[in-house]
């Protein structure tokens, strides 16, 4: 829980009355839950409100959340039964709260079955980031076979783009550090490049005349366009106006999208389906590291530090 904005050390383990699912809802115990970019931007205030939508003065984060569905409100539509292992796409702004917490009362339509075999720690990497990678293949409506550039293939949200481009039909060239080459191979990407500056001119030499389409999930902005062939599509991994997002000035005859993945909220069979790609081995579960939610504040310090290849998972 956050009562004050701050470093890592305002999270604080907070006694609240025990919430329960009324009519269309069912209530999870959240059994674990993960840090990503939008925890530590709420936390330290740099998104305070969105969409009209505020968070309270006492607040948690957390966009994700897998468990044990142990309750179902009277009047709910779901296939789900109690003691069923799920997983959940959550925001904080909404009435539930955000993950960071033991149990959530939720939309049956947030929630979907965890992936048969997952632990709830693997089954936790999976809604937010794969429902933005998927948000972002869907924007660009590619024909199977064309090639896509990812940006930021190393990361979750790029790695998940990579293995849903794949699964799509789609050809993948993605960057990567040195020590991430073999790991965007294993993801399935078809050519990888060098991250870092130049990277649309290495792009270009890997996809003569330039790749129709781009996901940019390492935010390059304008230094990434010109690996995009006139009449092309980019996909920004921020929407404009939000903290982080770059700045692309006139993108010329290049159509711009950006992954706004709250409007997916109730999208179930989306959620569902990014379940049936991880049993399929479609979606790799990548966890990092594993912490208490009591240490959910050296968790966040760990992910502020950068360089995490997978998840940090806060387990209840």
């Amino acid at each position: 829980m956050v009562s004050e904005y701050g470093e890592p050390d305002v999270l604080r383990l907070v006694d609240v009355p025990e919430p329960h699912a009324g009519p269309g809802q069912l209530r999870m115990r959240v059994h674990a839950t993960t840090v990503n970019p939008s925890d530590i931007m709420l936390r330290v205030g740099s998104v305070a409100s969105m969409d009209g939508r505020h968070v309270g003065s006492r607040f948690s984060p957390g966009s994700e959340a897998a468990g044990v569905v142990d309750e179902i409100g009277p009047g709910t539509e779901t296939d789900l039964r109690v003691g069923d292992r799920v997983m959940a796409f959550v925001i904080p702004f909404m009435p539930s709260g955000g993950a960071y917490a033991q149990y959530l009362v939720l939309d049956p339509r947030q929630v979907t079955a965890a992936p048969a075999g997952s632990s709830h720690a693997e089954a936790v990497t999976i809604p937010l980031n794969g429902m933005t990678a998927q948000q972002a293949i869907d924007l660009l409506s590619m024909a199977e076979g064309d090639w896509l550039a990812v940006t930021g293939s190393a990361g979750s949200v790029g790695g998940y783009t990579v293995q849903l481009a794949k699964a799509a039909g789609l050809r993948v060239v993605a960057d990567a550090a040195p020590a991430d080459e073999e790991l965007v191979r294993s993801l399935g990407a078809d050519r990888v490049v060098a991250r870092g500056p130049g990277v649309a001119e290495r792009v270009r030499e890997a996809v003569p005349g330039g790749v129709p389409g781009l996901v940019d999930c390492a935010l390059l902005g304008r230094e990434i366009l010109p690996a995009i062939r006139a009449g092309g599509q980019v996909v920004m991994g921020q929407r404009a106006g939000l903290p982080g997002a770059p700045e692309l000035g006139d993108p010329g005859d290049i159509t711009v999208h950006a992954v706004y993945v709250m409007d997916w909220i109730y999208e179930h069979d989306k959620l569902d389906s990014l379940r049936a790609h991880a049993e399929k081995g479609e979606l790799t579960m990548r966890v990092a590291a594993e912490y208490p939610a009591a240490e959910a504040a050296a968790a966040h310090r760990r992910f502020e530090a950068g360089g995490v290849r997978g998840r940090l998972v806060l387990t209840f």
